[in-house]
């Protein structure tokens, strides 16, 4: 049976407004979430302070402190006589935990996992460029270490999974770009136990896989910039179109 629905939108009683470890953040995650699915459509006016009051039987304090969380996020907009304004998806802060949670979960296209891979690949890629230039040979060792024995864990995805984050992150930390890398963890933190980015985890995904680990190594091996960025390129978006699942053509991995 449905829960009731009232004048805001929302279920009656939500269980987290029952026992809430902070009240206005699990609000702004409430709304973040109905904004997002269109709920609560942009150009539209959120419910004003006494309907969300009543319907997720919070007090004033609470909405506004999570409309100002909204807004620092870029969802709302308060405009004076106005009321408070959701605003269009290109103003929302898509690097935001909770925003981009949200949109993964109701992307049923796969546009922004295909927009998350396209972010990394351009990102990696450069670092991978540099890495090349600037891997000392302790850092070209790890690397062979981890491709080895990703070789002998291709029928343990888990640990498997372990290593390709381990290989990743060596060479972004020998790029010594920072905030790319941040990026990119940052990224990768949102769909890391994501189903439809992960995919179902095989033998055969994971020995395609270390092929590209493989190349990216011999690459910055060779201390060949051009090359491993090349490689990097060609093997993130390898990975993701073979665990892609969406149907369509995903022209905005195409370069």
């Amino acid at each position: 049976m449905t829960a009731p629905q009232n004048a805001a939108g929302a279920s009656a009683s939500p269980a987290w407004v029952r026992r809430p470890a902070n009240l206005a953040q699990a609000l702004t995650a409430e709304l973040v979430g109905r904004i997002v699915r269109g709920v609560h459509p942009p150009g539209a006016p959120l419910p004003p302070e006494p309907a969300l009051c009543e319907t997720f039987g919070v007090s004033r304090t609470v909405v506004r402190e999570a409309v100002k969380i909204l807004q620092e996020k870029g969802l709302v907009q308060v405009r004076q006589g106005s009321g408070t304004l959701v605003t269009p998806p290109a103003q929302w802060n898509m690097l935001d935990e909770l925003v981009l949670g949200a949109a993964i979960e109701e992307d049923e296209s796969l546009e922004i996992l295909d927009d998350l891979v396209v972010t990394r690949r351009l990102l990696e890629s450069d670092m991978a460029n540099v890495a090349a230039r600037l891997a000392t040979p302790d850092v070209v060792d790890r690397l062979r270490t981890l491709v080895d024995r990703m070789d002998e864990l291709v029928d343990d995805h888990v640990a498997y999974a372990e290593h390709d984050r381990a290989f990743h992150d060596v060479i972004m930390q020998a790029s010594q770009n920072r905030i790319a890398r941040a990026v990119v963890r940052a990224l990768e933190s949102q769909v890391i136990n994501t189903a439809r980015y992960m995919g179902r985890p095989e033998r055969a995904m994971c020995v395609a896989s270390n092929r590209g680990h493989r190349r990216i190594y011999e690459r910055i091996a060779a201390q060949d910039p051009s090359g491993a960025a090349e490689a990097m390129f060609t093997h993130i978006t390898e990975a993701w179109l073979v665990r892609r699942s969406a149907p369509g053509d995903p022209v905005r991995l195409q370069r």
